[in-house]
């Protein structure tokens, strides 16, 4: 079809309900889409796999995009190719360092689709792990030997912006960081240059669908360059201001089933 679109959907306050459930409405909406010959995608923070769930409850087929563009891969299409660009570990280990220094309440480690915690921390195991347990647990320092993914920290809120502002002087042209939304607090750590608009442009490449047929749908700061890399890139009601005034158009909220809202009308569903 001439107007083919890709349809890049973020997951926590965008796709999903403040429950953690795709609506019904939203499902048939995106199933109007795929008919009609649209490609769906995922774009998020999660690791693969802590957005699997939902990938296979769409029934989609597709490329996906995790960890914010740190990696990139097909899971049911080997040609697409596997794209994982982590952060360098020595790196990773000072970061984790500087952490340890500020007393932080735990720190998470991801390679790819293994984690490793500092403390062992059932409410944050099942939180940030879809129910998966850790390789290891303890003095990170020591365990870890491969490039990690993404490192998560969750700070003490009474140095988390000291503890922040460290990180990116000491480490600004090596790394990216990013903050997660309520109910959590977390620092997110990747390699630098890694956002969902570096992933969401192999998975267009790979499709041949140009940018102005692109509709991308976040609602945190780890949306930005995917909001804006998109032709109509769409922020969520509930989404933060600094998003909103960023993209072209702003839908409902996640509660209000704002993506099905919006499709049915910019693509005549």
């Amino acid at each position: 079809m001439s107007n083919q679109h890709l349809i890049a959907l973020d997951l926590d306050g965008t796709l999903l309900t403040d429950q953690k459930t795709i609506s019904s409405r939203s499902k048939e909406v995106i199933n109007k889409a795929r008919d009609a010959g649209h490609i769906v995608v995922i774009s998020t923070g999660r690791p693969y796999r802590a957005s699997m769930q939902y990938y296979h409850e769409l029934q989609l087929d597709t490329a996906i995009v995790n960890f914010n563009g740190a990696f990139t891969h097909h899971p049911k299409d080997s040609s697409f190719g596997t794209y994982h660009s982590p952060l360098d570990l020595n790196t990773a280990k000072t970061v984790i360092e500087t952490c340890e220094a500020f007393d932080v309440s735990n720190i998470m480690v991801e390679v790819i689709d293994d984690f490793y915690l500092r403390y062992f921390d059932k409410v944050f195991v099942d939180t940030f792990t879809a129910g998966s347990s850790p390789v290891d647990h303890g003095n990170l320092l020591h365990i870890l030997r491969d490039d990690p993914t993404a490192i998560l920290i969750h700070p003490n809120e009474r140095n988390e912006k000291q503890l922040r502002d460290l990180i990116k002087d000491a480490h600004a042209e090596v790394i990216d960081q990013r903050t997660w939304g309520a109910p959590w607090n977390v620092i997110e750590i990747v390699k630098a240059g890694m956002n969902k608009a570096v992933g969401l442009k192999k998975v267009s490449d790979f499709y041949g669908i140009p940018r102005d047929r692109i509709i991308a749908f976040g609602d945190e700061d780890n949306d930005f360059e995917m909001i804006e890399f998109a032709g109509q890139g769409v922020a969520m009601e509930n989404g933060i201001d600094a998003l909103k005034n960023l993209a072209n158009a702003t839908t409902k909220s996640n509660e209000e089933d704002g993506i099905a809202l919006y499709l049915e009308e910019a693509l005549n569903l």
